[in-house]
């Protein structure tokens, strides 16, 4: 389906998007994230120091969410079990699913979504590589924070280790607090869902969805409300960056097929030979077998010439 953009938050798409364009380049950015996250580690005591300082802005804001969410989390398990797989799992379930819905029924706005959630998601991992965080769950628990994923570990497939799968723990970077991009890409499902959604429930969603993942991110001891703050940040720098991001793709694009050979235009020549209803002439004829004179006696004949001299159709001297 042919659709158009805006540079604002509209998409343009000159061509019509293919899904196996696209899904190599969705798959591409999450890997880099995905990457980025693994080997940029940051030192711990960095880490710590980092989450241990919004713990004190957080007080001084008077802002302690965290606290009393991970002590019902930890003591309701009918809360506590739902929001782990709440956690583990929709963070990579429904923004896909939102992408492949909107590839598929809303394609005119496909692409400036779709450079939104991916311009937000490189600079959450810009905040991860400059900013460390310790999660709440990895402080020292005389902070008072319960990891729910490790304490409720035994009901899903996830172990003591982040929502990484069992023995897999190892591979995520668990100091990737600073932005929570769990927050970041439920706002962005939120927007989606509100805007481009329709009926009841689907605005219904885009209220819930975002604000559960925000209460779930601090109940499961994840994250820190700044976390979520940044988040939500993250995303709205995103979305004022993307338009800027699609003209400059635009650009590089129409650079690099302004090198591609033009189509040849029809001699004039070639548009001399045809006339009216498609007619086939030959040169100096006005219409099929009448040539247009050049001179009194045409093109090589005088008055002595041979009517080989004269060409094919001259008439033949009197003798």
């Amino acid at each position: 389906m042919p659709h158009t953009e805006t540079p604002g938050t509209e998409a343009v798409p000159a061509t019509r998007m293919r899904w196996w364009t696209e899904l190599p380049l969705i798959l591409l950015v999450y890997a880099c994230y995905s990457a980025g996250r693994l080997v940029v580690r940051g030192d711990v005591s960095d880490a710590v120091d980092h989450g241990l300082a919004l713990l004190r802005i957080e007080k001084a804001l008077h802002l302690n969410a965290e606290h009393p969410l991970n002590r019902l989390f930890t003591s309701e398990p009918w809360i506590g079990i739902p929001a782990d797989f709440w956690y583990a799992s929709l963070h990579y379930l429904v923004t896909p699913a939102l992408l492949v819905w909107l590839f598929r029924s809303r394609a005119v706005h496909y692409r400036a979504a779709r450079t939104w959630l991916m311009t937000s998601t490189f600079i959450g991992l810009i905040g991860f590589t400059l900013l460390p965080t310790c999660p709440p769950r990895l402080l020292d628990p005389s902070h008072g924070f319960v990891d729910t994923m490790a304490y409720y570990s035994s009901w899903g497939w996830w172990g003591g280790e982040a929502s990484a799968p069992r023995g897999l723990g190892g591979m995520t970077n668990q100091y990737a607090a600073m932005p929570s991009l769990h927050v970041g890409w439920a706002l962005w499902c939120g927007v989606i869902l509100w805007k481009y959604g329709r009926g009841r429930w689907a605005r219904t969603a885009a209220v819930v969805y975002p604000l559960v993942t925000t209460i779930v991110v601090m109940g499961t001891a994840n994250h820190y409300f700044l976390d979520a703050v940044a988040g939500a940040a993250v995303m709205g720098a995103g979305f004022l960056l993307a338009p800027y991001v699609l003209r400059y793709a635009d650009a590089v694009k129409a650079r690099f097929l302004s090198g591609a050979p033009d189509v040849p235009a029809a001699s004039p020549a070639t548009d001399a030979t045809i006339v009216s209803a498609g007619c086939q002439t030959s040169a100096r004829e006005r219409i099929p077998r009448q040539r247009q004179p050049e001179s009194r006696y045409g093109p090589g004949a005088g008055p002595g010439a041979s009517p080989s001299d004269a060409g094919e159709g001259a008439p033949a001297p009197a003798r």
